[in-house]
């Protein structure tokens, strides 16, 4: 038996670009997982730089994160971008920092889908559909959504709205009004989301492993948690990587498909995707 037992260490989980591409739901809950199940660790630190994306995946990692806050001391560091599912993401820890440059907030839900009747109709292409159901097809990008089914959408978008809203006001112990307040879909300065409760406090990166380790007792050793690299990449192959628009087209096709977002749209081309 050992005369003394060693301190446990600090993990630091990545989660840079856009939610669903860069952040993929199925590795990142998995390593939450095995953060949240190994004894080593005494502390979790989300090392955050995200505009955002797939709203069901947001509220995936977002739980996640809470089950292992439920066991052990998180940290949600935000060091360039914490916005929309990035932000959303960060209220599972229970303390959320950011750099004195970051940008933080925009809550808010957007839904996207592309609208080709025009240039179908210059090309000379016509869909036919065949349907059962008298909404079925009211996602299609063949058409204009009629009046209904635009209200049907918006319907949609206010119920994901409040469940954004209802994350905030639980993890920044804010009322319902005063979440709402700020949920305009805008993004805030660290100072300000700090001055709005939105965050605890600024800092740098080691200021965030020192929060954990004063939070949790555990010793400065940190271990990085990343999902496996993709076959090429670890064999030393370029694959991907050789385009530097490929990133980028990736999170444009994926958008274009249609879904509800916790996005900023305006950062969407900056991020690369994680098997890049």
């Amino acid at each position: 038996m050992p005369l003394f037992k060693r301190k446990p260490g600090i993990a630091v989980i990545e989660m840079h670009g856009v939610i669903g591409t860069a952040i993929k739901e199925p590795e990142y809950s998995k390593l939450l997982e095995n953060v949240r199940n190994n004894r080593k660790i005494g502390a979790l630190v989300l090392d955050i730089d995200s505009p955002g994306g797939s709203a069901t995946a947001s509220d995936l990692i977002y739980e996640n994160v809470r089950e292992v806050a439920r066991r052990k001391p998180v940290v949600a560091y935000v060091r360039g971008l914490g916005a929309s599912g990035g932000y959303y993401i960060a209220c599972g820890a229970g303390t959320i920092m950011a750099s004195r440059a970051a940008l933080v907030g925009s809550i808010g839900v957007i839904y996207l889908r592309p609208i080709l009747q025009q240039l179908f109709g210059k090309l000379g292409v016509e869909f036919s559909v065949f349907k059962a159901g008298r909404l079925k097809d009211m996602s299609g990008f063949w058409r204009m959504p009629t009046d209904e089914e635009a209200d049907k959408f918006q319907g949609l978008i206010s119920q994901m709205y409040d469940l954004f809203v209802s994350v905030v006001t639980d993890s920044r112990k804010m009322t319902d009004e005063q979440v709402r307040e700020l949920a305009t879909g805008e993004v805030y300065t660290a100072r300000q989301a700090q001055e709005s409760g939105l965050i605890d406090r600024l800092g740098g990166f080691d200021d965030a492993i020192a929060e954990a380790m004063r939070l949790s007792g555990a010793r400065r050793r940190i271990r990085h948690y990343r999902p496996k690299r993709p076959f090429f990449s670890r064999i030393g192959l370029p694959g991907r990587a050789m385009s530097p628009y490929l990133p980028a087209l990736d999170n444009l096709a994926t958008l274009s498909s249609g879904g509800i977002y916790f996005l900023e749209p305006g950062m969407l081309g900056d991020f690369r995707t994680r098997d890049s």
